[in-house]
């Protein structure tokens, strides 16, 4: 009888903690949506979204029209074949620093370099995202190196 009522809590704690995991995952699913296009930080945001939904029109279009910009084949190129493995990098957004027609975003880079199945290791970083202002609008020049091609804007 003991063992019936203990097989019982056991079903019910795991049946509460995959209720508990598939609503996580729904929940921080709503929370990942694109920013308003009027600020660095918005475009940084959403470049980085749009990369890690493969909408790679969306994120191009926030790369500024300077010489030695990649183009869109080179740039669909470089996440396709994932280079840096970003796909697992989280990001946090900090200071922004606006001045006149540039701007410089900080970004805070998380990622996953798994150690095995027991030893997975987690570290950050923080560079900065560089903007400048073409036509009214916010567009990069420069992101943190998981989220960029050491070689765009660069003289080959």
């Amino acid at each position: 009888m003991k063992e019936d009522r203990f097989l019982t809590v056991i079903l019910i704690v795991i049946a509460l903690l995959v209720v508990a995991s598939v609503s996580m995952f729904f929940l921080r699913q709503d929370g990942a949506g694109y920013l308003p296009e009027d600020t660095p930080e918005g475009i940084v945001h959403n470049y980085i979204l749009a990369v890690q939904d493969g909408d790679y029109k969306r994120a191009y279009a926030y790369l500024a029209d300077k010489e030695y910009k990649p183009t869109f084949d080179e740039f669909e190129e470089f996440y396709l074949f994932d280079q840096y493995g970003n796909g697992g990098a989280g990001i946090q957004i900090g200071e922004t620093i606006i001045a006149t027609d540039t701007a410089r975003v900080e970004v805070t880079v998380m990622e996953n370099n798994s150690g095995g199945i027991f030893f997975d290791r987690y570290y950050d970083y923080v560079e900065s995202a560089r903007l400048v202002k073409q036509e009214g609008k916010w567009k990069l020049i420069n992101m943190p190196y998981s989220y960029w091609a050491w070689e765009w804007y660069e003289e080959e």
